[in-house]
């Protein structure tokens, strides 16, 4: 008996000596987090009492055989504060405060991780001191949950080519518990999971750089838990895909990274809600991702765009044929200027959609971009990934000289390291010759918005385009869900502005006159509620100037703000938002089909009297969506305002001081 205990106290000791905990704490203290190192390295949340991931494996398996997150031996672990100020490039607020603890925890093995914790989510990253290259099979991310919690996923299904990992990135959220998901069906970033208590986890990425976003899988080890899987990389690749546009991965390997050896990997995130609407203005990946690079950005002009494509150049009322020719640019740079829009987009159909070289005979750009000029509007191009990709740093170079102020890219479609790599390779080239981007056909953004912010925008969203081939009645229920989990990625490219508006279950498809769902101030307030830094105007002139007062109201609103506000806001019901430029207050709300009032306090004001212009559902809006009431009324801080909104409804104000 003797010698088993002295066995079982050495065995004891040796495991006790082996397994290593670590506990983080937010500066507020309300979020914890835990990382226990041993014959496997674990992370685990709690927001309070509450458990927001339980024990979950992270590890990443490299080709040599070595597996970072296996029989840890830790070398050293270290804390720190970090609190700094940030001054962000286009976004919705002039300084974003970093303020977290952390931890770095230095394993045997030249590698480690390192973890934070903020008072509004949790993150952690691997980093490694290895020489030369190395190859990574596969990294894990496993998100253990307390129960079989509801997820808001979007699944991988518009497939280009039937290829797994190609895919517009452009989905509805599909909500279900989390034993009621496929196993084989593959989701992406964001995701939301409820929580009990009404607290909501939204897991995210940031700095994702040479190296491939996370895609998102039911863990079949574990019950009530995700786990994270990567696209393999890309050997060899060919056209194919939609309209044979897409750069298709036709062979992959069998791992998913080769990268340099001595590097930090991307982030991996939870944020932590206890109200829905915290989620309506917050900073993660901003504060996680690499500082710009651009050392001057003055050059770098958000603003809103006179779009042609979802209108499909449907102008009427004028003396020659609309369509993609210079007497239709002309038209819609003249609009442009009289309503002090700043750009124009050119999209698919002025070149050839693989030789950005070959124009159509009926555009003639340098006119097109000499006219723009002399009416202070820049013109943007669209182009496929593939035709810019091909010669980025001569097209770049030439468009700039001509007078070119950006490119729209579209048709990226894959998240795997290579095109993540072309990603931030265009967004370096492209800002050497002052050249804005805005991504579309790709994931939400991680991060590249902060180091290179000349990409002002990014698609990664089923936006407004979906009307012309679509009307699922999901889709207001999607315009208030997309601010809680969408949003919190970074800017978004939803196109909206649509003046022909339906009410439940009137819209329908259509390439050539589309419609929106909802009403007319549901369109009006996604300027103010969504980010986007470059912002579309859906819309043709003709419409928007017979509809000028709304015209109006949309093109004073800016894109980019100097401080942002959550009101109020319901996890696919409503979200209510006030944004500040210049002393300018602006206030957007938008409901999904049900119509409700919101009250809704103005203390953020400050002291003063000021003078609101308001746009609101009309009172027959629930029958016709373009149904509103415009009305300018006196307001101060001590006023109790309440928005009342239609079915599909919405509310605009822009208030100034008397």
């Amino acid at each position: 008996m003797i010698v088993l205990s002295v066995l079982l106290l050495l065995v004891f000791n040796s495991y006790s000596q082996k397994l290593k905990n670590y506990t983080l704490a937010s500066p507020n203290g309300k979020i914890t987090v835990n990382i226990a190192a041993g014959d496997n390295l674990t992370w685990s949340v709690k927001h309070g009492a509450d458990p927001v991931i339980l024990p979950s494996a992270i590890n990443m398996q490299l080709q040599n055989g070595e597996i970072l997150g296996k029989n840890i031996k830790i070398v050293s672990a270290t804390k720190q504060s970090l609190n700094q100020i940030i001054h962000p490039i286009a976004y919705k607020k002039k300084t974003i405060s970093d303020i977290c603890n952390q931890l770095i925890i230095t394993i045997k093995g030249d590698y480690g991780i390192v973890i934070r914790a903020y008072d509004d989510g949790a993150a952690y990253r691997f980093f490694t001191k290895k020489k030369g290259e190395i190859i990574i099979l596969s990294e894990l991310s496993e998100y253990n949950f307390s129960s079989d919690d509801t997820a808001y996923l979007p699944h991988v299904s518009d497939l280009r080519g039937s290829e797994r990992y190609t895919c517009s990135f452009e989905e509805f959220y599909n909500e279900a518990p989390l034993s009621k998901m496929n196993k084989d069906t593959l989701g992406y970033l964001p995701l939301l999971v409820k929580l009990n208590g009404n607290k909501k986890a939204v897991l995210l990425d940031a700095d994702v750089q040479d190296y491939p976003a996370t895609l998102i899988q039911l863990n079949p080890q574990v019950n009530n838990s995700l786990r994270s899987t990567y696209a393999p990389y890309p050997l060899e690749e060919a056209l194919g895909g939609f309209n044979r546009i897409n750069y298709m991965a036709t062979k992959r390997a069998d791992y998913i990274a080769k990268t340099s050896g001595t590097r930090n990997f991307p982030w991996r995130v939870i944020v932590i809600s206890s109200e829905d609407k915290e989620l309506l203005n917050n900073d993660m990946v901003q504060k996680l991702s690499e500082p710009s690079k651009i050392k001057n950005a003055d050059w770098i002009k958000p603003g809103k765009v006179a779009w042609d494509w979802w209108n499909d150049w449907n102008l009427s009322h004028v003396d020659f044929k609309a369509g993609i020719n210079n007497p239709t640019y002309k038209y819609y740079i003249d609009f442009a200027s009289a309503n002090r829009i700043e750009y124009i987009v050119l999209d698919e159909g002025w070149s050839d959609n693989w030789d950005l070289n070959k124009l159509k005979p009926q555009i003639e750009l340098v006119e097109l971009i000499q006219y723009g000029k002399q009416k202070n509007v820049g013109v943007i191009l669209w182009s496929t990934w593939y035709a810019l990709s091909r010669d980025i740093e001569g097209l770049c170079k030439k468009y700039s000289e001509m007078g070119v102020k950006g490119f729209k890219v579209d048709f990226f479609d894959r998240n795997d390291q290579k095109m993540i790599a072309s990603c931030y390779e265009m967004a370096a080239i492209a800002a050497k010759y002052h050249i804005l981007l805005d991504y579309h056909g790709i994931f939400a953004p991680q991060g590249l918005q902060r180091t290179w912010p000349n990409v002002i925008n990014f698609e990664g969203v089923r936006g407004m385009e979906w009307s012309k081939w679509s009307a699922d009645q999901k889709v207001p229920a999607h315009e208030v869900s997309i601010p809680f989990i969408r949003m919190l990625a970074g800017p978004m490219d939803y196109t909206p502005g649509a003046m022909r508006n339906a009410t439940r279950g009137n819209a329908r498809p259509s390439g050539s006159l589309p419609v929106s769902q909802g009403t007319r101030c549901h369109q009006m307030a996604m300027y103010i509620v969504y980010e986007g830094p470059l912002q579309m105007l859906a819309d043709n002139p003709t419409v928007y100037m017979k509809e000028q007062e709304c015209t109006d109201f949309i093109s004073a609103i800016p894109t980019v703000f100097d401080e942002t506000v959550a009101l109020d806001g319901k996890l696919g019901e409503y979200a209510v938002l006030a944004r500040k430029k210049n002393n300018v207050w602006y206030i957007g709300a938008l409901s999904n089909w049900n119509a409700r009032e919101i009250p809704i306090d103005l203390s953020f004001l400050g002291e003063g009297n000021f003078e609101a212009t308001i746009f609101k559902d009309g009172i027959n809006a629930g029958k016709d969506g373009t149904d509103y009431k415009k009305e300018v009324r006196s307001i101060s801080a001590n006023d109790k305002l309440i928005i009342a909104m239609q079915s599909g409804g919405g509310w605009g104000a822009i208030i100034k001081t008397k």
